[in-house]
């Protein structure tokens, strides 16, 4: 049986004299995943905030991944807050003393998209210029492509110059909740995700089909060019034989 003693602590950074304030209430223990409760108390309502858990398995060292709830960024503060970590799919088999910490920090985006449409279906195997603004250009910075929490491809220590060609592999399955991530490699706390967006195939499949369909009209019609063609209903492949009446 599974191990762990879990110690929680909460970290809050922020940039302002406003009044911010994150609290924690409890966890619980679902099977394999951990739920953390917090609250996040903020005077300004506009303020957005960029939350992540960390655990003590690498020092604190990196954002934990398999996490949902009100973690990433842009996220508004609030008093019945939470974020789910599956600890099965992040640590394996793990066993001993374990702590993870909350942090928050008044979300300021590092980059900021221009020219990238999320309601338009993208294709697998094109390619598509990205536009950003950032208020600290140079350096270098990852675009990764995630299919949910997981990611699929990607490329790294691209410079931030504000633009850049973006291949989407032929391998990437279709699917709607694709989205981009932009990472500053000077600080891996500061990214971004762009919102969820669809990739599609290449060329349709109703035109694969329609394609398929036409070709096997043309076999038929080569096959059987001195015979009318079956009447309607009947598989033009399938050879139709006559029925034999009972004995």
């Amino acid at each position: 049986m599974r191990r762990v003693c879990i110690v929680v602590f909460a970290c809050l950074a922020v940039g302002s004299v406003s009044a911010q304030k994150i609290s924690l209430s409890r966890i619980d223990l679902e099977m394999d995943k951990l739920v953390v409760h917090f609250s996040l108390d903020d005077a300004n309502p506009n303020h957005t905030y960029q939350i992540a858990l960390y655990s003590s398995k690498d020092n604190f060292a990196t954002p934990l991944t398999k996490v949902t709830g009100d973690v990433g960024t842009e996220v508004k503060a609030g008093t019945e807050m939470k974020i789910r970590w599956n600890m099965a799919q992040e640590l394996g088999a793990y066993k001993g003393d374990l702590s993870v910490e909350v942090r928050a920090r008044v979300f300021v985006p590092f980059v900021k998209l221009t020219s990238f449409d999320t309601n338009r279906k993208y294709k697998r195997g094109k390619t598509y210029p990205l536009l950003w603004s950032s208020g600290n250009m140079g350096g270098q910075i990852d675009i990764d492509l995630f299919d949910g929490q997981n990611r699929v491809d990607g490329d790294r220590n691209v410079p931030n110059t504000g633009k850049y060609e973006f291949a989407i592999s032929g391998s990437v399955k279709p699917g709607k909740a694709y989205r981009l991530k932009f990472t500053n490699t000077r600080n891996r706390d500061e990214y971004i995700y762009s919102q969820p967006f669809r990739i599609v195939p290449k060329v349709p499949f109703v035109l694969k089909a329609g394609g398929l369909a036409v070709a096997g009209a043309a076999v038929y019609f080569l096959l059987n060019k001195d015979t009318p063609p079956p009447p309607s209903g009947t598989d033009p492949l399938i050879e139709q034989w006559p029925s034999i009446p009972p004995n």
